[in-house]
């Protein structure tokens, strides 16, 4: 492979002996041309073709021709009688590059009946469609692309006759003329277009695509009769172009605004696609409907017989090629290129720029600063002569020279047309120096991809439309990965897309090769690009079954959101779960541990997470959460008992809340208890959890006495209370004897009884009961808790009964001041001798201005001082 870009600073270019003239080159080139109109036309060859076999005949084969100068198709033509020669009678499906070199090959066993059409898509896949309605996919490899396609049961049942493609679509016509179009294989949808109520099959079919309607939708032009049927994706049909027809062929322009159609009566029609107007017509000298009708860029028209191709364009008489060999024609954006047994050319409107320099006796700036070159690689003074009478146009004069340079395809004529830009430049500070510089670095790459090797021979106008990404993208599904590297070096484009590619290929080609070899190859070329994701190609590795060399190039990864998955995917669990750890990022961890839980048994994910700290915790987290069973036998696995216990207890009071799980009638060992117990167990088994043992053993006690309450009382009212809560609802109730044994079973003190059996006495407002409690021997907590009873339930008149026992004056004070009582309140307080609780009380009652004067009277007796 020939690439002529690998020195950036030394030019490629050959050097020009000083005898050649550029006066006589240009008479040489205009030579060539020919004149349509007012508008030069030529035909450059591009290749002479180098076909595997010599008695290779175009005219005995399907060809799919690509654009863009794209790949070569070829299958046998079966409708034809072969003379094979050596040939194999098996027929194959033969893809060539556009210098005719061979770049795959695949038997071609016609499973779907007889081959209608084949074409290449825009991303350069080559699509098949059979008699059968099937439709198959191929990549520049012949690799059959899956699943294959179907146009549907009506065209297997009645066989599609003729097919028209367009960029990445295609409309088929049945034996029951019925139309069906897939507008983008890239998201392949059948649709069934409109009733066209056909008696005969169509002349000629057109299509217009997509993105040139109004509709968005192809719309299908079918000559039949005296006019032209539109038929729309939508299911729309309408009649255009009455009284043109019959039309044997219709052809639409690269841009879908014009169409290029020929009569029965041998006329050339070329008119809008919305029918308006005719734009220009010629007559030809023949009614015999040509076998091709192409555009030649937007300027002209192509119309091939047999051994003649004509060139028609609005003005001027028309172009005759002859031809003694099948030539095909494929329309590029601007021109078309013509494909015979032998030759690969270009035909092409001259740009504006050549011309100006080259055409015959011509007077323009940049012809004159192309001669002055040519005077001074001579060393004549006629160089100076010509600058000067091209001063003021010296900017437009080196501008025509480096866009001319672009045009050309011969490289010597590039350098030359390059110099002279550059000897311009020299004499005219006001023109850009980036332009030459940016036109090399074109002309460097158009040169490197023409080579007969790579065999893409663009023009510099396909160039810019196609760009330099897409470029790259079809050198590297091409397998030319070296180049298309090279290029994005020299372009300053991401080299990542072509290493990433070649290095995908390259494991799907080396089964050979051991991985710890493949793997240092790979790591070789992996490292010329920073950030290359060594995921995605531990991934194909691990698709094309080398599990462990996916594992060893995972390693590589530096990014863990890339990583982890892709080891999950290999089934390498453990050090997915240790990078994700290392990592700390959350939602890996999770990733991780659930794509474990699923796949490992339960003893498994334990013993990997036991050791990994931050994975354990998260893990015990969720659990706590959503799955206590789980949990339960984690904490089992590590020995953590008394977590167990916790867990138990906890769906103790879980069970309380859910009423079909708890309800107030379960038995006296019903679940709840069994779960206490249980923690109460597992509790003992550790000397650090003796509190807790104790409390999970009274807590079961406590819950079978409320039980056996509820059973008693039937009043549901008892269970999950407190303690104290028991109490004092059996002493409510009158239940003494059940609160005593409370009292007993728990060992409540005796302050804390007096206190709950005081205040539930009031409660029930039973004072007689109350007094007798009171009497029955000395309380241990005092009189206080009878007092407050008393206030709480509003009883003033027993209140008194017991303030009267109190023997702290200052309570006694404050207890008497509660009720109202200012006078009790006040000599109570007196015995205080305490002026701050006396001025307390009086702003207590300071409502009453009686127990103000009595307190002021006080104080002033007492002599206290008083604030103001």
């Amino acid at each position: 492979m020939v690439l002529y870009i690998v020195d950036h600073n030394r030019p490629s270019w050959p050097k020009k002996s000083p005898e050649q003239s550029n006066s006589m080159a240009g008479v040489t080139i205009a030579a060539e041309w020919q004149l349509l109109g007012d508008k030069y036309y030529r035909k450059p060859n591009l290749y002479t073709l180098q076909w595997p076999t010599k008695s290779l005949d175009l005219s005995l084969h399907k060809l799919a021709i690509s654009s863009f100068s794209g790949p070569i198709a070829l299958i046998r033509d079966d409708s034809k009688i072969v003379q094979l020669y050596a040939e194999s009678a098996l027929r194959k499906l033969r893809i060539f590059n556009s210098a005719g070199r061979i770049l795959s090959e695949t038997p071609w066993r016609n499973p779907g009946g007889r081959l209608i059409g084949l074409s290449w898509t825009d991303e350069q896949i080559l699509v098949c469609v059979t008699q059968d309605g099937t439709i198959y996919r191929y990549d520049i490899h012949c690799n059959l692309i899956q699943p294959n396609l179907s146009l549907g049961e009506d065209c297997f049942a009645n066989s599609v006759v003729e097919c028209v493609f367009w960029g990445n679509g295609v409309v088929c016509i049945n034996e029951k003329f019925d139309l069906f179009c897939i507008s983008d294989f890239g998201n392949p949808k059948v649709v069934k277009m409109g009733d066209l109520g056909l008696e005969e099959f169509p002349l000629c079919m057109a299509v217009i695509e997509p993105k040139y309607t109004m509709s968005g939708n192809v719309e299908v032009l079918l000559g039949v009769g005296d006019h032209v049927l539109l038929v729309e994706e939508d299911g729309g049909v309408q009649v255009v172009g009455e009284g043109l027809g019959p039309l044997q062929k219709m052809v639409v322009s690269c841009n879908g605004k014009l169409l290029a159609s020929f009569t029965h009566d041998g006329q050339l029609l070329v008119m809008p696609t919305d029918f308006s107007s005719i734009i220009f017509e010629y007559a030809c000298e023949t009614a015999i409907a040509p076998e091709q009708l192409v555009w030649c860029g937007m300027d002209s028209v192509l119309l091939y017989w047999d051994d003649m191709l004509l060139m028609v364009g609005p003005y001027g008489d028309p172009v005759r090629y002859i031809y003694d060999e099948p030539i095909i024609l494929i329309p590029e954006c601007d021109g078309a290129r013509i494909l015979s047994n032998s030759t690969m050319e270009f035909l092409q409107r001259v740009p504006a720029s050549t011309e100006s320099i080259f055409k015959i006796g011509s007077t323009e700036p940049a012809a004159l600063l192309y001669d002055a070159l040519d005077h001074f690689d001579r060393r004549s003074a006629k160089a100076d002569e010509n600058l000067r009478l091209i001063r003021s146009s010296l900017p437009e004069a080196v501008e025509a020279c480096v866009d001319a340079a672009g045009h050309e395809f011969d490289p010597s004529l590039q350098q030359t047309l390059l110099r002279a830009a550059s000897y311009g430049q020299a004499f005219c500070s006001q023109f850009q120096r980036e332009s030459i510089q940016e036109m090399s670095k074109t002309l460097r790459v158009l040169n490197a991809v023409r080579s007969p090797e790579i065999g893409i021979p663009l023009s510099i106008q396909q160039y810019k439309l196609l760009t330099p990404s897409v470029l790259i993208g079809r050198l590297v599904n091409a397998h030319q990965h070296l180049l298309a590297l090279r290029i994005s070096d020299y372009l300053g484009l991401n080299q990542e897309v072509v290493i990433m590619h070649w290095a995908c290929s390259k494991l799907t080609v080396s089964s050979a090769i051991p991985d710890p070899t493949l793997l240092e190859i790979l790591l070789d070329k992996l490292k010329l690009c920073r950030g290359i994701s060594y995921a995605a190609v531990a991934a194909h590795a691990d698709q094309t079954g080398r599990r462990k060399l996916a594992a060893m190039l995972v390693e590589h990864e530096p990014l863990s959101s890339k990583q982890v998955p892709l080891l999950l995917g290999i089934g390498e669990e453990d050090t997915a779960l240790t990078k994700s750890t290392e990592s700390g990022d959350t939602d890996l961890i999770y990733l991780v541990l659930f794509h474990i839980w699923q796949k490992r048994p339960p003893l498994e994910l334990f013993g990997m997470i036991q050791a990994r700290p931050l994975a354990r915790d998260l893990f015990i987290r969720y659990a706590r959460c959503y799955k206590h069973e789980f949990l339960k036998d984690f904490f089992l696995s590590t020995g953590q008992l008394h977590d167990v216990a916790y867990l138990l207890w906890k769906e103790s009071w879980e069970m309380a809340k859910n009423p079909m799980a708890a309800g107030r009638g379960y038995s006296l060992h019903g679940p709840r208890i069994k779960l206490i117990e249980k923690a109460q167990n597992l509790f003992a088994e550790t000397k650090e959890h003796v509190f807790e043992s104790k409390a999970a053993e009274e807590h079961a006690k406590l819950l079978r006495i409320q039980h056996e309450l509820e059973v008693s009382t039937k009043q549901p009212i008892f269970v999950d209370s407190s303690i104290s809560d028991t109490i004092r609802t059996c002493i409510v109730l009158g239940n003494h004897r059940a609160a005593m044994k409370v009292k007993t079973e728990f060992k409540v003190s005796e302050k804390r009884w007096y206190w709950l059996k005081v205040f539930a006495l009031a409660t029930i407002r039973d004072w007689d009961a109350l007094e007798k409690f009171s009497k029955e021997k000395r309380p241990p907590v005092g009189y206080k808790p009878f007092v407050e009873a008393c206030i709480d339930a509003d009883e003033k008149t027993e209140a008194v009964k017991y303030i009267t026992k109190l023997a702290d004056p200052r309570e006694k004070a404050e207890a008497y001041a509660r009720i109202g009582m200012a006078k009790e309140a006040a000599e109570a307080a007196s015995q205080t001798k305490d002026g701050e609780l006396l001025e307390r009380l009086r702003n207590t009652l300071q409502q009453n201005s009686t127990a103000s004067s009595i307190f002021d009277t006080l104080r002033d007796r007492l002599s206290f001082p008083g604030v103001s």
